[in-house]
């Protein structure tokens, strides 16, 4: 976990230091008031120009969070990740943080898998419709502004990150 006054630096270090994607983030009082993941702080801090070392983890965090109590079955928890759309799952007892579950940890258990498997193929089936539509709107922009240069460039981008997600998505069907 990490201290919403931290600063994004510490909390990239942490990601970075037990080779996690997201983190619980609480106030003083130890109770949980957002998440903060790598791709928050790429997109809100790095690619906005400013400074992960000034910035705080409460500028990034993502606020709304989704949670569950000690005592949600795995099965329950798989398919409230799935209808959310999250990869991790804090867990709180009397409003204070006790546990996270992930994807990863609910592929393991064979009562829910398909529940895993099912929000994995809804995850990756949305990212590549993000994807397929930024591929439209940048061949849009390339085309007015008569760039063909430009144009291969995304069209070879997109195709990278199309690949990456049906590898994920093969990974975790094969799984």
């Amino acid at each position: 976990r990490v201290n919403a006054r931290e600063s994004v630096e510490v909390a990239a270090r942490t990601l970075a230091h037990y080779n996690i994607g997201g983190l619980p983030v609480c106030g003083d009082d130890g109770k949980l008031c957002g998440m903060v993941t790598d791709r928050d702080l790429v997109i809100r801090c790095m690619a906005a120009g400013r400074s992960p070392s000034s910035m705080k983890v409460q500028e990034v965090m993502t606020g709304k969070v989704i949670s569950a109590g000690p005592d949600m079955e795995a099965s329950a928890a798989a398919h409230l990740m799935g209808r959310q759309q999250i990869r991790r799952l804090p867990v709180l007892e009397n409003g204070k943080l006790c546990g996270m579950v992930s994807l990863g940890d609910l592929a393991q258990q064979e009562d829910c898998s398909y529940e895993v498997m099912q929000s994995v193929h809804e995850q990756v089936l949305e990212k590549m419709e993000e994807i397929y539509l930024f591929l439209i709107l940048g061949e849009a922009i390339a085309i007015l502004l008569n760039h063909q240069h430009m144009q291969m460039e995304i069209n070879i981008a997109l195709w990278l990150h199309i690949k990456m997600a049906y590898i994920t998505y093969t990974m975790m069907v094969n799984y």
